[in-house]
């Protein structure tokens, strides 16, 4: 099962950057139970021996690579937060892009592949969701609300926790396979119905009726 490096001309020349560049193509074109430590020699023109001098397993190999792949779109993400000449809504899509990226890359089937074998990495994997979701989109709730862009009455705390446990739930290996959908395409629909909500414009007005009523009513 090697796999075939199309880009081996231009791989890094640091040995542990080579091995993480290789190894990730193959975990994401073949799943962490089918990738060995074999494969990955064979594929780099390596001894077993110096492959196991930087990596001492395959499961270092595949969390090292979950490592980068989190710290690589926090370090992008922060960059767009960053930047002064973006408003709220602009870093709204911003972000949305890099996650949905990165996500692109990540299939149902490692999602589930790494659930069953590897669940360790699958939580690393939920655990750097966890830390990156409240941190960057609550940023992006309160700029919104100081710029005018998100309703003043939507409770930053609660909108950011909200969000995080719909992405933790609609990422499931289970749910995208009923669903029939990617990550990416996942991540695209749920904000597509957070932004544009549910109801058209009269249906808002049905609901903002029924909700003074009842805000009214003793």
């Amino acid at each position: 099962m090697p796999a075939t490096t199309s880009d081996s001309t231009t791989l890094p020349s640091a040995p542990a950057d080579r091995i993480l560049l290789v190894a990730r193509q193959q975990l994401f074109a073949y799943g962490y139970s089918a990738f060995t430590m074999d494969d990955l020699a064979h594929e780099l023109g390596m001894s077993k021996k110096t492959l196991y001098a930087h990596f001492p397993s395959k499961e270092t190999i595949a969390a090292a690579i979950i490592d980068r792949l989190g710290r690589g779109i926090h370090n992008r993400i922060e960059t767009v937060l960053a930047n002064t000449k973006l408003d709220s809504t602009q870093k709204l899509f911003a972000v949305t892009e890099i996650v949905g990226s990165a996500l692109g890359q990540v299939s149902p089937a490692l999602l589930r592949n790494l659930q069953r074998y590897a669940p360790q990495l699958y939580q690393k994997i939920d655990s750097i969701r966890q830390k990156n979701i409240p941190h960057f989109f609550g940023r992006l709730i309160r700029e919104g609300i100081a710029e005018g862009k998100v309703r003043e009455d939507i409770d930053p705390a609660f909108a950011t926790e909200f969000w995080l446990q719909a992405i933790r739930g609609l990422v499931q290996p289970d749910v995208l396979d009923r669903m029939g959908l990617t990550p990416r395409q996942t991540l695209e629909k749920a904000l597509h119905i957070l932004i544009g909500g549910l109801l058209t414009p009269s249906g808002r007005k049905d609901y903002e009726k029924h909700l003074a009523a009842k805000n009214t009513s003793p």
